[in-house]
């Protein structure tokens, strides 16, 4: 696995993250800590490094998991975690962006993970309730601290993160680093907004759920599969169906598998990064296997017309109006 700088810092991580939002069994599907270590393990060897986990990912135990899973080697990875989501739902201050939550959920998370540092430190989703410059103000100060080397922004408006790095740049704040959203030929909606602030801005992007929540790994293309499946197949739009009919068919013309053709497809787009989640060593090797797939221009174009994806309004209207708008220059 190769590596690449994380957005416009000097830190390397590598091309495919690993999610583990599978590690612990509490709250719904996951995995025990013995095969938690052996995926960990094969990631390792595979020359992964980025782990990515939360405050509230399984009740605490993912990030209780990594603390222990990491003794012996915590400087190796890059460890990336969250907060926002509520510690305590009968705390009125148990959640959110602000100061005070920052402060708990941070001290809480560097006590499950052993560390004495978070390498990238996520704001998890937006909280419209706590002004942004509260928000990046606390962060700076963690920073400074040094409890935190680098922060990033996860599902949050396009307009929040520019004015967040836009005052951080005003006032000489640690800008964010890194853009955390959902990726996938299944949801293509950060096309309209937020995969070009990325861009505009130089921040990394890890995409989460690239394979739409496992409908694009092909599992429920023939109904629901047995065992611990998180969706039933009659959830499934039939437009989502035939997008993951659209890669089977792709990924048996190149010998791959879905999972494989979908992730490749995450990462054509420059600066984006996949988060793979796993239960299992085999899941976690099947993942692997997508930076050695390449698909030809013509398969990419399958697969993406079959998404019947328009980025809307301004977008479109933006393009229809070039001619109009600059003449001959639009040539």
């Amino acid at each position: 696995m190769r590596c690449t700088t994380f957005g416009r810092s000097g830190l390397r991580v590598s091309e495919l993250a690993l999610g583990a939002m599978t590690f612990g069994e509490q709250g719904g599907v996951g995995a025990p800590i013995e095969e938690c270590r052996r995926i960990l393990d094969a990631y390792d060897e595979a020359g992964g490094n980025f782990v990515d986990t939360a405050v509230n990912y399984r009740g605490g135990a993912s990030e209780e998991f990594l603390g222990t899973l990491l003794a012996g080697r915590r400087d190796r990875f890059v460890v990336a975690t969250k907060y926002t989501v509520t510690r305590d739902p009968a705390d009125p201050n148990g959640g959110g962006n602000h100061r005070k939550n920052l402060r708990l959920s941070l001290e809480t998370s560097l006590r499950r993970l052993n560390t004495d540092h978070i390498d990238v430190y996520w704001v998890h989703i937006w909280d419209r309730h706590t002004p942004i410059d509260e928000t990046m103000r606390a962060l700076d100060d963690a920073v400074a601290a040094g409890k935190i080397l680098y922060i990033g922004v996860s599902d949050t408006p396009a307009w929040v993160v520019s004015r967040a790095n836009t005052l951080a740049e005003w006032r000489g704040w640690t800008a964010f680093t890194g853009l955390q959203v959902p990726y996938s030929l299944i949801n293509r909606d950060a096309e309209r907004e937020l995969l070009p602030l990325a861009e505009a801005y130089g921040l990394s992007v890890t995409a989460w759920s690239p394979l739409g929540g496992g409908v694009l790994s092909g599992k429920y293309n023939h109904g629901t599969p047995a065992g611990n499946a998180r969706l039933n197949r009659d959830s499934i739009s039939d437009r989502d169906l035939g997008v993951a009919r659209a890669v089977q068919q792709v990924a048996d013309e190149l010998n791959a598998t879905p999972a494989q053709v979908a992730l490749a497809w995450t990462r054509l787009r420059d600066g984006v990064l996949p988060v793979i989640g796993a239960r299992s060593v085999a899941q976690l090797h099947d993942n692997l296997g997508c930076t050695a797939v390449v698909l030809p221009p013509e398969l990419v174009a399958r697969l993406e017309a079959e998404t019947r994806f328009s980025p809307g309004f301004p977008v479109d209207f933006i393009e229809q109006n070039r001619g109009w708008v600059l003449g001959a220059a639009a040539v």
